[in-house]
């Protein structure tokens, strides 16, 4: 159990965080799986654990300081000391110009997205410095690399995950740990789903936009991501902190 690598996933119940969760149980990884939806959570460790991996759930808001504190404490009780962790839990806000963007959903997306990846980021910081071994990788966005019209809490919170990410990695270098994020591109997942939902009518024509703004043409995998994740996570990507990382088929160069 000792040379056991143990992995702590938010938002582990769907999507990228799913993904993520699913690959790195199966590189070998133990795996807790951390999602606001109890279920989802179940679900997908029910799944590591049916292939013969590794893995509990815990329910967590990341926004809940003493919640997060709590998981992170479950996961390195359960499985012994912390290895990796991925910090993909984040909402989408609602869709308005900036002028008209409430305040409510400012501070609900920004309180989820950028101080929900921090208070994790703080836990899992802890549970690492001993050892003075870790990799953390945070789920940023292309929308944390550029901009994006009538989803200006969303940007904001995605530059300000890279920001984040950036400053942890120059002061954890010398420490052991690296710090990464991942800025993934479309990506069929929930939360594009939902986008879509919430524009209504134009929500096809919309999606159709989102492929055609893809070089590659297409929408990605959340797998796709998750392999990514996965490197950044592993010993091949030992000289590699403070990458902000598109996944987007070559979006944001494009």
């Amino acid at each position: 159990m000792a040379d056991l690598k143990v992995a702590f996933v938010t938002g582990g119940g769907s999507g990228i965080g799913r993904a993520s969760a699913l690959t790195l149980a199966h590189e070998g990884m133990a795996v807790v799986v951390a999602d606001a939806d109890a279920e989802a959570a179940a679900a997908t460790a029910a799944v590591i654990v049916g292939k013969g991996g590794r893995a509990d759930h815990i329910q967590v808001d990341v926004t809940d300081e003493a919640g997060v504190r709590d998981a992170v404490a479950f996961t390195t009780d359960r499985f012994g000391p912390l290895s990796a962790a991925v910090n993909s839990a984040g909402i989408q806000g609602e869709l308005a110009p900036a002028g008209e963007c409430t305040r409510e959903n400012w501070e609900r997306t920004l309180s989820v997205n950028l101080t929900g990846t921090w208070l994790c980021m703080k836990e899992e910081l802890a549970a690492m410095l001993p050892a003075k071994s870790g990799s953390i990788v945070n789920l940023a966005s292309n929308f944390g690399l550029v901009g994006k019209p009538r989803i200006p809490a969303y940007c904001a919170s995605k530059h300000g995950v890279v920001g984040l990410t950036k400053s942890a990695a120059l002061d954890y270098a010398q420490l052991g740990i690296r710090i990464n994020a991942v800025c993934p591109g479309p990506i069929s997942t929930p939360l594009l789903d939902k986008l879509a939902t919430d524009a209504g009518a134009m929500g096809s024509t919309m999606r159709k936009e989102v492929e055609e703004s893809v070089p590659m043409g297409r929408l990605g995998r959340a797998n796709e991501v998750a392999a990514a994740i996965a490197w950044l996570c592993s010993a091949t990507a030992s000289f590699v902190t403070g990458a902000a990382l598109p996944v987007d088929g070559g979006f944001v160069v494009g």
